[in-house]
């Protein structure tokens, strides 16, 4: 109900405890061009400065009619869908599903309190509470329709058994985080999630300062603030459900039951997402945990073990798989990946970054922020600004984790960028963009990605730079010699494009994401109202719907959170690159059409959106086949032209390893 709701009002994220019996059935770096020119619009009292030859410079996709690829049109009003909500704009979504429950919804919610449902009632239009009314028993209907744990089951019955031992990393933000400070201030929480649960609700709502202290990481050593003590729950619970009735990772938890998978042969390594990665390890010991688990299981069960990651957890993979070979790591040689992992399943990774982690961090928006109507723009506003919402963001260091990787040769540059269509009117690679006759003095031109991250750096805190130019990089390593050096910068691990995959040959990556759904690329921002008391020096032009522009962001391909360049790219041509993957392991992709059903909320068994997807029927089936170490029979399907985007970067092979790969996996 909280999902439908959420995407109702606020748009669609990768945010979401929940009792065990209220989960619903399962469903079966390069100096920027500065040559721009200025292009007439239909718009009277404005002109865009966009990027020339946007058009005549994007090389035509591929006409196959096996080819999925985005219409880069202004979605219409009636079906606009915010992505999942990147962190914290559906948090009033999440009120309002409480607002409209009845007594059969909750058993008990001690938790809220004192927080009085009728009084916020008053403050929503009638017509709105009968829109969400029908919504809510719309999902129910849905839920209702499906058979939990059919995926399962059927594969049960085809002969598939546990065989591998599974571990599970979990994206952003959808590990609950729970309070263990004993301070005054802490002790009305003590063992409340104040990430992930109801008590995240009544602490916003009645006590937002004391919630936002707990959340917030010091700003100087991004770790624990003086007197707060907040963990990450453990255990399935900590991400099967975010809250009441919206799943994440529960209706695969369900499947895998059906083969034989238990708290004995598979684990959810949840982490606190807030942590910068060297400080998952420094205050947490999160890798060192993890790499002894790995470890038991193999001893115990005698087989490898298979890694599934979704969203950022993919790239704390990457990273594990650098610290634990270190010699300042995991002490654990270039040998241990292959001594103790089959397969990495890798779901909707976001290996090259989030475009929309820029603006998040910049000035607190996105598209779900951007394209809410006037009434839940006031509901947002009153309890997050955007100020309040980039001051949390920033103290988060592990959401920049999530910062777009690889520059102008991944993105593109004023001109042209590898993704751009033939009838696209501006360039994806004027990544940030400014109206005329503003009335302001800067910025003077467009930024490209590599211009929209200098002025990010130069107008945020020195803390906020500290933190993640000491623990992140996201430039590109273009010969072996850069990549053999970078593997003893841990600054570099997190970055597929500076570094390299394990030594390990018999290693297989099954790279499994949605293309087909309208994914933000680029935007328009603007300066601030005038008289308007902020800390912010821009905000997203919301005001501007024109052409391919909707309320500021222009749309590209994706899966609606992370862009097609970030899921795809690296498993469709950079790990294809020897310098990259020096030991030839395997990659299979299936990439995954969004195909929803019109009036489910959450997109049935055939969605690809970012989060939903850990629901979709195939996704389920395929990570059983891999878990019962029957992978080989899933087949490659690539509908995307990625792979011709992928030939457009600026990311080439060295002399002499061009067709490396190929003659390879000939070979095996």
């Amino acid at each position: 109900m909280a999902s439908t709701l959420r995407r109702r009002v606020f748009g669609s994220d990768t945010l979401f405890d929940s009792p065990a019996g209220s989960e619903p059935p399962t469903p079966r770096d390069g100096t920027p061009e500065r040559d721009t020119k200025e292009t007439a619009t239909t718009t009277a009292s404005t002109k865009l400065r966009s990027g020339p030859g946007a058009a005549s410079t994007a090389s035509a996709s591929s006409s196959s009619t096996t080819k999925t690829k985005v219409i880069h049109h202004r979605p219409k009003k009636a079906k606009r869908k915010g992505t999942a909500l990147f962190l914290l704009g559906g948090l009033f979504g999440i009120i309002v599903a409480g607002f409209f429950a009845t007594s059969k919804d909750f058993i008990t919610f001690p938790e809220i309190g004192e927080l009085s449902m009728d009084s916020l009632l008053n403050v929503l239009p009638p017509g709105l509470v009968k829109d969400m009314r029908d919504l809510v028993n719309g999902e129910k209907d849905f839920l209702e329709s499906y058979d939990a744990f059919s995926v399962g089951l059927k594969a049960h019955a085809d002969g598939l058994t546990a065989h591998h031992p599974m571990i599970m990393i979990p994206g952003v933000i959808s590990t609950g985080l729970e309070s263990w400070g004993t301070s005054n201030t802490s002790r009305p929480y003590f063992r409340k999630r104040l990430w992930g649960s109801w008590s995240m609700m009544r602490a916003l709502v009645m006590d937002k300062d004391t919630w936002k202290k707990h959340v917030m990481l010091d700003k100087q050593t991004g770790l624990d603030p003086p007197g707060i003590k907040l963990r990450a729950a453990q255990g399935f619970d900590a991400t099967d459900f975010f809250i009441t009735g919206y799943w994440i990772w529960n209706k695969i938890l369900e499947n895998l039951a059906s083969l034989g998978y238990d708290p004995t042969n598979s684990f959810t390594a949840a982490y606190d997402w807030r942590l910068a990665y060297p400080n998952l390890e420094i205050r947490d010991h999160y890798f060192t945990r993890l790499k002894s688990y790995i470890e038991t299981a193999v001893h115990l069960d005698g087989k490898k073990v298979v890694l599934t990651s979704h969203s950022m957890g993919s790239q704390v993979v990457f990273y594990f798989f650098h610290w634990v070979a270190s010699p300042t790591g995991g002490r654990g040689g270039d040998a241990w990946v292959e001594n103790h992992i089959d397969s990495w399943i890798n779901v909707s990774g976001c290996m090259l970054g989030a475009v929309k982690d820029v603006t998040a961090i910049l000035s607190g928006e996105m598209r779900d922020t951007a394209q809410l109507n006037a009434f839940a723009v006031y509901g947002l506003e009153k309890f997050l600004s955007k100020e309040e919402r980039a001051e949390i963001f920033r103290a988060m260091p592990g959401m920049s984790s999530m910062l777009p990787i690889g520059g102008n040769a991944i993105w593109g540059d004023l001109t042209s960028a590898p993704d751009d269509q033939p009838d696209q009117e501006l360039s994806f690679g004027s990544f940030l963009n400014f109206r005329l006759d503003q009335n302001w003095t800067t910025p003077t031109v467009n930024y490209t990605l590599d211009d929209a991250m200098s002025y990010l750096f130069n107008t945020t805190e020195d803390w906020y730079q500290d933190q993640v130019k000491g623990s992140y990089s996201q430039g590109v390593a273009h010969t072996t010699a850069e990549v053999d050096a970078n593997e003893h910068d841990p600054r570099k691990w997190i970055n597929p494009l500076e570094t390299r995959l394990p030594l390990a040959p018999s290693l297989k990556i099954y790279c499994f994401y949605g293309v087909g759904k309208p994914t933000e690329r680029a935007y328009y921002y603007r300066p601030p109202d005038a008289g308007a008391i902020t800390t912010l020096n821009m905000t997203i032009d919301t005001a501007l719907i024109q052409g391919d522009v909707d309320h500021g962001v222009l749309m590209g391909e994706g899966d609606g959170t992370v862009s097609l360049m970030s899921t795809g790219y690296m498993c469709n041509k950079g790990w294809k690159i020897k310098r990259y993957n020096p030991a030839g392991a395997k990659v299979t992709v299936v990439e995954m059409p969004h195909e929803p059903e019109r009036f489910n909320p959450r997109g049935g068994p055939n969605t690809a959106d970012h989060v939903d997807i850990l629901g979709r029927q195939n996704l389920n089936e395929f990570i059983l086949k891999v878990a019962a170490g029957r992978g080989h029979e899933i087949k490659e399907e690539v509908v995307s032209s990625i792979r011709e985007y992928a030939e457009r970067t600026g990311v080439k092979e060295e002399e002499g390893e061009e067709g490396w790969f190929e003659s390879l996996r000939r070979k095996i």
